[in-house]
């Protein structure tokens, strides 16, 4: 598969729930093999433009494409083959496995009666060791805490094995070492695989640490979107947040980093 086929782009999206428009004419590209972030107050659209790129809501205007393809005309089990999203609060069936959980990322790959396969079992084992849930695997998904919880989903979409990612507030839940951890292995996976990653995030100076574009939402749309020094100004951060802040280089990478006042 050609990089530029895993390339999405929002052309035009208008977004609205009952008489409220939450997205209007919107148009974005998310760069194949390269990360990048959602960010934004709440309420500003953030996860609702992620679930359009997921074709979980169908926009009353505009289209989403992945390479070519609008993926509002596309065959379900050949867009989950090219694309994962992690929802915001996911519930797992009651009683399930955190292994049984990851496996649910293999139906895309599997026909109705097709046996487990080789790559299938290689593929729950690599995501759960990359989220420290080996050992762990057997274990029912109630018994386990937030952050593991949500590692077990994470675990999940990566065994879905995608080019392109789509991820709700992964790190909800988590610890700030597991959110680092988190966004390391999904960054591992990006440099290791040219996989395209959309994340919504809240941590704004973590965004800037992992992402390679960000996308700055705000109360009345879209105020910025680049490379991380480019949208994370202080007259940005005003307009989208209404928040005063210095914005000052990060003692360890160099990456912009928000200080509010």
């Amino acid at each position: 598969m050609l990089e530029n086929d895993n390339a999405l782009k929002a052309e035009g999206l208008t977004i609205g729930y009952g008489e409220r428009t939450v997205i209007d004419n919107l148009s974005l590209d998310f760069p194949a093999g390269r990360m990048t972030a959602i960010l934004g107050p709440n309420g500003c659209g953030k996860s609702t433009l992620l679930r359009a790129l997921a074709r979980l809501i169908t926009p009353g205007k505009g289209k989403v494409t992945l390479g070519s393809d609008n993926i509002f005309s596309m065959d379900t089990r050949a867009l989950a083959r090219r694309l994962a999203i992690l929802p915001q609060a996911s519930k797992a069936p009651e009683g399930i496995t955190v292994a049984d959980l990851v496996r649910r990322g293999r139906t895309p790959w599997r026909g109705l009666f097709s046996a487990w396969s080789e790559a299938d079992a290689a593929a729950v084992a690599r995501a759960l060791k990359e989220v420290g849930l080996t050992d762990m695997s057997e274990r029912p998904i109630d018994q386990l805490s937030g952050g593991q919880r949500q590692r077990a989903w994470v675990a999940l979409v990566l065994a879905q094995d995608t080019p392109c990612l789509l991820l709700d507030e992964p790190t909800t839940w988590l610890d700030l070492t597991h959110q680092i951890e988190v966004l390391s292995l999904i960054r591992e996976r990006n440099r290791a695989q040219g996989v395209t990653v959309v994340t919504v995030l809240h941590d704004l100076n973590l965004a800037a640490r992992f992402y390679d574009t960000l996308v700055l939402l705000g109360p009345n749309g879209m105020v910025a979107a680049g490379a991380p020094q480019d949208v994370l100004t202080e007259d940005n951060l005003m307009i989208g947040f209404g928040l005063s802040a210095m914005v000052v280089p990060d003692p360890i990478t160099g990456t912009p980093m928000v200080v509010p006042r």
